[in-house]
């Protein structure tokens, strides 16, 4: 579960270190992203890329077994653009596929939004290989 900190001013998103990522923002929803929308990438942080792709067979012979599981999926377009997005870039790092660039710009982000989106999601994962090798 992510904890967002919006009390602590800052002059952009920062992750520290401890059992869960924490957000502060400090800049105007006009130039990051709103607290709705930071809650999403604090969670995609936990989906898989399995989470990306539409269900198969084999995931409803899964369902029909062990029961459904819940749907990962957002029902706004524009958080879903931004959780897939995310979710290849806590897997992926900057390696992020084009078709989830694109979707995330036609959901109406901006450059900055997605540079700011990559750079706080990159020092989440080097805080979180810190703590797995110590």
């Amino acid at each position: 579960m992510a904890f967002f900190d919006f009390a602590q001013p800052a002059a952009g998103p920062s992750l520290s270190v401890g059992s869960t990522a924490q957000l502060s923002v400090g800049r105007t929803e006009a130039m990051g992203f709103a607290g709705v929308e930071w809650r999403v990438i604090g969670l995609a942080r936990h989906d898989g890329m399995r989470s990306l792709r539409e269900p198969g067979r084999l995931d409803r012979l899964r369902a029909l077994l062990f029961g459904r599981s819940p749907d990962p999926r957002l029902a706004s377009p524009r958080l879903e653009a931004l959780r897939r997005l995310a979710v290849e870039a806590w897997h992926k790092g900057y390696a992020v596929s084009l078709l989830a660039l694109a979707d995330f710009r036609k959901a109406g982000f901006t450059k900055a939004q997605l540079e700011l989106l990559l750079a706080t999601i990159s020092a989440g994962r080097t805080l979180r290989n810190r703590r797995s090798v110590s």
